[in-house]
């Protein structure tokens, strides 16, 4: 079934557009030379305008960079355009076959334009901020780059991961570094001997003596659940973002002392049997 675009034939765009070039004429290369110079002229002039604009704008570098690359294809191929009819070319003709050509190209670079879309659309929604630490696309890691057809992340062990943009934006991407603050979630044991508010003013000690830990919003030290070895705890205490592993390994270690220091039993999982005497 042949392809048919803008209601002309491949072949018949083809045949129009070569018997066009035969008929040029010497005043219509004059004249489209003529247009041509002006076009650059415009062209040049209309991209300082639109520099000056980006300059102005909150837009990231990149962002700018696409829109202008857009704006100067866009330009150029309406002048070359305009040459073209003072040339007596039929500009029908040329699009169909430039459709067919573009069509093409589309469908062997399907993967590249949409990781060029998902470039676009982390610019424009701004998700996340180079510096920031993320988890996307399956990793996790702190932006170092966003580019138009990858984004590369630094992961904790220090390997550069690069993610096709296509594959972040169409999975869920969690930003830790969005918010000034962080909470820091905890669970600890102690064994059924040891009261409830034994424990609890324990682990409200170590949480307050911590320089790093926040006292709004007040942190939650409650009972977990009733294990069948022991009582768990959760602590749930707020720190800045940028401290939140260093209160976290912190207080792990801070427990245990403030464990020793009351008495407590930070219980294992065991079984008691008890024997009982035949009668």
């Amino acid at each position: 079934m042949p392809l048919i675009l803008t209601g002309v034939l491949p072949e018949e765009a083809a045949e129009s557009l070569w018997d066009n070039l035969r008929n040029i004429t010497a005043s219509r290369v004059f004249s489209a030379v003529l247009v041509a110079a002006a076009s650059v002229v415009v062209v040049k002039v209309l991209l300082r305008v639109l520099d000056r604009a980006l300059g102005r704008s909150r837009l990231d570098a990149p962002l700018q960079k696409l829109l202008r690359g857009l704006l100067k294809g866009g330009l150029w191929s309406v002048a070359v355009i305009i040459v073209l009819g003072c040339l007596g070319i039929e500009v029908t003709s040329l699009v169909a076959v430039l459709s067919v050509v573009g069509l093409a190209f589309s469908l062997a670079l399907q993967n590249f334009l949409s990781n060029v879309a998902g470039g676009m659309q982390l610019l424009a929604s701004h998700p996340f901020s180079v510096g920031d630490f993320v988890e996307a696309g399956g990793c996790s890691g702190t932006v170092d780059e966003i580019g138009m057809f990858y984004t590369k992340l630094t992961t904790p062990d220090n390997k550069l991961v690069q993610l096709p943009n296509s594959t972040i934006v169409s999975a869920n991407i969690i930003n830790f570094s969005a918010q000034p603050t962080r909470r820091v979630e905890l669970k600890v044991s102690a064994g059924y001997d040891a009261p409830l508010d034994t424990v609890k003013g324990a682990l409200t000690g170590a949480v307050k003596a911590h320089p790093l830990t926040l006292s709004d919003p007040e942190p939650v030290i409650r009972v977990e659940r009733y294990g069948d070895s022991a009582i768990e705890y959760v602590v749930r205490v707020w720190c800045a973002n940028a401290d939140y592993w260093t209160v976290y390994y912190d207080l792990l270690e801070g427990f245990k002392a403030a464990f020793d220091a009351a008495g407590i039993e930070m219980t294992y999982p065991h079984v008691n049997v008890h024997m009982l005497e035949a009668r």
